[in-house]
């Protein structure tokens, strides 16, 4: 096995580490029964254990009936889909595992509401899940997936084809590339900063500014559609 894999004694926080995402790009890799054994039970079970458990008492899933036995029945459906993990999309594991698992026990509490005919917005759910339901003191389990969110968009951003891209447009997607680089450099308060900087990197006015965000909104969309369902 790869001296990648080898075991590290485990941090506060940091128990989905590099040696786990190693472990499931592995996995996902052999046919060997042994291999995927041996991965499975030294790297992946341990880090799928916590990541549900935190999952479960992060975002307060601990309000379902028989939560207990939906961790356990939560954790045994990731042993099932781990063949489907594409690192070549590149959504890390944790990432696409972690959203999943949020969607998993979402879809029990939409089913659990259904049973007690509760009518309530689960359209809305992803955005206002955490300011109805939930409340979170687990500010590195957030960080590192809102982290990891750019990052992949990033990678999405500059891949786009730019071809056949108008001025105006080519001009407005160049500077979010330039904001995304220099994002460690830069102060961003709120919308207003954001449309100060690219008016000042691209020289146009805010109609024109707004007129091509408009385009890109659409590509946005679809990406974040694709990572909230783990497709990416």
């Amino acid at each position: 096995m790869s001296n990648k894999l080898k075991k590290t004694k485990r941090r506060k926080n940091h128990y989905f580490t590099k040696v786990h995402e190693n472990a499931i790009i592995r996995y996902t890799q052999t046919n060997c029964h042994k291999e995927r054994t041996d991965l499975y039970v030294n790297y992946i079970e341990p880090a799928f254990n916590e990541m549900v458990d935190k999952i479960v008492f992060t975002y307060k899933f601990t309000n379902l009936p028989n939560v207990d036995y939906l961790r356990d029945e939560c954790k045994i459906w990731l042993m099932t889909i781990l063949d489907k993990y594409d690192a070549s999309k590149g959504s890390k594991a944790f990432s696409y595992f972690s959203v999943i698992t949020k969607n998993w026990f979402i879809h029990k509490v939409k089913r659990q509401q259904k049973r007690n005919r509760r009518e309530v917005d689960f359209d809305n759910i992803a955005k206002h899940y955490e300011e109805e339901f939930l409340s979170t003191d687990d500010s590195y389990l957030k960080e590192r997936e809102i982290q990891e969110f750019w990052m992949s968009f990033y990678n999405e951003l500059k891949s786009w084809d730019t071809s056949n891209m108008k001025e105006n447009d080519l001009k407005v997607y160049k500077a979010i590339n330039i904001l995304f680089e220099s994002k460690d450099d830069i102060e961003i308060f709120n919308k207003k900063a954001i449309y100060l900087y690219l008016r000042e990197i691209t020289g146009l006015n805010t109609k024109q500014i707004v007129n091509s965000l408009k385009k890109f909104r659409k590509k946005y969309s679809n990406f974040k559609s694709d990572w909230e369902n783990g497709e990416l």
